[in-house]
């Protein structure tokens, strides 16, 4: 059991700006070690307007190699969709209850957390990256996909760098939209105030686009003046790194895209500024 008032994160006011059906878990991790988690949802996750271009792809999955997953949101969308459709996603996409005569589907994940969420949904996860982003998942699997037919589904703002690297090693790379990615609206204004004002210690970014809504939303000039007060935290190396594209690097960067390893990160962050007599 956590003792959370002897926890480097007691007191801590920690704004986590995921989706709200994926900030349960993290909200309620935080405030076990005595934080003060508090809901900023700046990105949600929507349905496709048309799922023509989705459905074909998930009526021939029999004929891919590989199924390429890339966030937890991935899998949730390729779900839904399939149990919509009537499909097996686990069976390499028969209907229930038929015998797909089709090899196995082989499954590549790009970090723990999405083959984490692809276990829960029955899939065998085949490959999860050393290396948590697309591109390093490209180059690991490079060998083994050339000449292989790969599925890589994605949000509607998900970069071109990944469906170039596939192709790179050879593969013949079908990528489609599985879901969107929205602003949040309205924000909460009372804790934008708060959060304007440095009233927080840390700030987490769990994607590029939840740094970026904010930003729009706050402006990069007011992130810069609150820096002082306020902690800017990423997971992964993506979302840092979209980050210090925009003149903000952040101070907290969880190696691994799970809630276990950003709450590793941030403990290591307010450890090492108490031992270092640092105060925000």
């Amino acid at each position: 059991m956590v003792d959370a008032a002897a926890s480097p994160l007691a007191g801590k006011r920690i704004v986590v700006t995921r989706a709200p059906e994926q900030a349960e878990l993290l909200c309620r991790e935080l405030a076990a070690r005595g934080a003060i988690p508090l809901c900023l949802p700046t990105v949600g996750i929507a349905r496709l307007a048309d799922f023509a271009e989705l459905d074909r792809s998930l009526r021939h999955l029999a004929e891919f190699d590989w199924l390429i997953l890339t966030s937890q949101n991935t899998v949730r969308a390729l779900d839904d969709r399939c149990r919509e459709l009537g499909f097996d996603l686990a069976g390499g996409g028969s209907s229930p209850g038929s015998e797909s005569k089709s090899r196995r589907l082989k499954v590549a994940a790009v970090g723990p957390a999405t083959a984490e969420a692809a276990a829960t949904i029955g899939l065998s996860v085949d490959y999860v990256a050393h290396e948590h982003r697309g591109s390093a998942l490209a180059t690991e699997l490079g060998p083994c996909l050339r000449g292989a037919r790969v599925l890589l589904p994605h949000s509607d703002r998900a970069g071109t760098g990944l469906p170039a690297a596939l192709r790179d090693t050879g593969a013949a790379v079908t990528d489609v939209v599985a879901y969107r990615t929205i602003p949040v609206e309205p924000p909460n204004e009372s804790l934008l105030c708060d959060l304007r004002a440095g009233g927080v210690d840390v700030v987490t970014f769990f994607s590029p686009s939840a740094f970026h809504n904010l930003a729009e939303e706050m402006g990069l000039d007011t992130l810069r003046a609150i820096r002082p007060q306020t902690a800017l935290a990423a997971i992964g190396p993506v979302t840092a790194s979209a980050m210090s594209d925009a003149g903000l690097s952040p101070e907290v960067i969880a190696s691994e895209a799970s809630v276990a390893s950003f709450i590793a990160a941030l403990i290591d962050y307010f450890s090492s500024r108490h031992a270092t007599g640092e105060r925000r």
